[in-house]
């Protein structure tokens, strides 16, 4: 005969003379609603002690994915995507030659003033 532990059959391991109520599972709790910008509820249970600056004012719904908040008729509103851009449109947005030849300048003139400023005190 095998015998794999100490446990004796039917029992649960850990479980030892403390009850439910011991363990937290019937503590005072508070029920905290939160809605997201599509209307979806989400419920969550917190401690009734906990204060309320510990409470999340906002959370991620776990049925949509965007922000929920506490307040029925204000819910936290939908991130606002940027829309794919092409390459062309970075092209566009590039600096002119100008505006790139006075940035390396400022650049340079800054990495000489840090030079000097290590070669003096050394």
């Amino acid at each position: 005969m095998a015998s794999g532990g100490s446990a004796i059959r039917g029992s649960r391991v850990g479980a030892g003379p403390m009850g439910e109520q011991d363990r937290g599972f019937h503590a005072d709790r508070i029920r905290v609603s939160y809605w997201d910008a599509l209307g979806n509820e989400t419920v969550r249970y917190f401690a009734a002690n906990l204060p309320d600056d510990e409470i999340p004012e906002t959370i991620d719904c776990p049925s949509s994915g965007l922000p929920a908040g506490r307040d029925k008729e204000n819910p936290p509103s939908v991130v606002k995507l940027e829309p794919y851009k092409t390459h062309l449109a970075y092209v566009k947005e590039r600096r002119t030659e100008e505006e790139a030849e006075s940035l390396l300048e400022e650049a340079l003139q800054q990495l000489r003033v840090r030079r000097g400023k290590l070669s003096a005190t050394n």
